[in-house]
């Protein structure tokens, strides 16, 4: 799938324009979109670079209940995280280029055991434990938005 130029722009200003140290133990602000998901919102904060893919989601004390953040990646690959200096329980969900949900995963404050992707995935969006499960989005479901569009020939 090709991605449209505008994301890539976005992409490209995100890795650029975005404060991405987590120093003394803050939280890192990144640039937002917005993902849909059947009648659900997703605010998700973009992690584009290695820098900010690496600090994610750490020292969060609390999220928003509609807010998570979207890890891109350069190419599709066996992904997998941990949840270092993570205090939050998440769920991640691996994500493939057309949107469609591989598969989910809970993961628990501090643990640091893998939870990997089920085949190769170049998104990765990580929301509060719970969130996809009480909205009944499984696997094959699909997510909307600017990084899953297709560029029309």
């Amino acid at each position: 799938m090709l991605v449209k130029p505008a994301f890539c722009a976005l992409l490209v200003s995100v890795a650029i324009a975005s404060p991405t140290q987590a120093q003394d133990g803050q939280p890192q602000q990144l640039q937002t979109l917005t993902l849909k998901v059947g009648m659900h919102s997703i605010r998700a904060q973009i992690a584009a670079t290695p820098e900010q893919r690496q600090i994610g989601l750490m020292f969060r004390r609390d999220m928003p209940i509609n807010d998570g953040m979207l890890f891109v990646f350069e190419s599709p690959q066996a992904q997998c995280f941990w949840m270092k200096n993570t205090r939050l329980p998440l769920t991640i969900a691996f994500v493939a280029d057309d949107g469609t949900i591989v598969n989910l995963a809970d993961m628990q404050p501090m643990d640091e055991s893998s939870h990997c992707s089920a085949k190769p995935v170049r998104f990765a969006l990580e929301m509060n434990q719970g969130w996809f499960a009480q909205r009944g989005i499984k696997a094959g479901t699909k997510l909307g938005g600017a990084p899953f569009a297709k560029q029309s020939s």
